[in-house]
């Protein structure tokens, strides 16, 4: 179940963490995966995990910030693989990392960062994406949000929920515009994820209900099924994926 075998994957941000978990479960079900990352060697690397254990996979290393890079990426993903038809808009931390700031101690500059990333990152991906979709008649869009874009917290990453909500604002609107054509297009709002060997770790995940933090695998199981024919009648949806820790 949950077969992906003669779909082509672009997976952004998959140099790392979840999006090289991500990379690895849909090459594992059968998907040939374009693995993108800002840094050209993080994706390589991704890529040889996933040929060393069996799949298919090529680097497309290019800054989601960037239209025309994006556009760029879509079309060498294309040109390897064949047609993108599982999109995943990954890519969500800047290179700088993640500060902690309450708002009043922000800067457009700051903002700037999270927001391009976050929503303009995604709107760039869905844009060049979705017409060989919607041309096709089959597609999937699984955008990887975060409990920071569905609830307020105060753990001061207002900008990075900011980015996120707006993204999933996004899908949405545009999973109704192409649901006809056969694409769907839904999130997955991530909980609390780590290493859960670190002490701190240790210490969060007892505040989970399930008892541990999130892996890239239980993320890119989600995703899988998301992107399989078996969730072809779910779309414009928000999936929490977090342990319980949230309602």
């Amino acid at each position: 179940m949950f077969e992906l075998d003669g779909r082509v994957a672009l997976v952004t941000g998959a140099g790392q963490g979840v999006g090289a978990g991500i990379a690895a479960v849909l090459a594992a079900q059968g998907a040939a995966v374009a693995v993108n990352d800002l840094h050209p060697d993080r994706a390589e690397a991704t890529v040889a995990a996933v040929i060393a254990a069996g799949g298919k996979a090529v680097a497309v290393p290019f800054d989601v910030t960037d239209y025309d890079a994006v556009v760029a990426g879509v079309a060498a993903a294309r040109s390897a693989l064949g047609p993108v038809d599982i999109l995943v808009p990954n890519a969500g931390i800047p290179s700088v990392g993640m500060p902690q700031l309450p708002f009043v101690d922000t800067n457009p500059e700051l903002w700037h960062r999270f927001i391009d990333l976050n929503l303009y990152g995604v709107l760039h991906c869905i844009h060049a994406a979705l017409p060989s979709m919607c041309e096709l008649g089959w597609g999937r869009v699984v955008v990887i949000s975060s409990e920071a874009g569905r609830h307020g917290l105060d753990i001061k990453v207002a900008l990075y929920g900011a980015g996120k909500a707006g993204a999933v604002g996004l899908l949405r609107h545009v999973a109704m515009e192409v649901a006809p054509q056969g694409v769907t297009m839904n999130a997955l709002s991530l909980g609390l994820m780590g290493n859960v060997s670190s002490e701190w770790a240790a210490k969060v995940a007892r505040s989970v209900p399930r008892r541990r933090l999130g892996t890239p695998t239980d993320i890119g199981a989600a995703v899988a099924f998301l992107a399989s024919d078996a969730a072809d009648w779910i779309t414009g949806q928000v999936l929490p994926v977090n342990g319980g820790s949230y309602s």
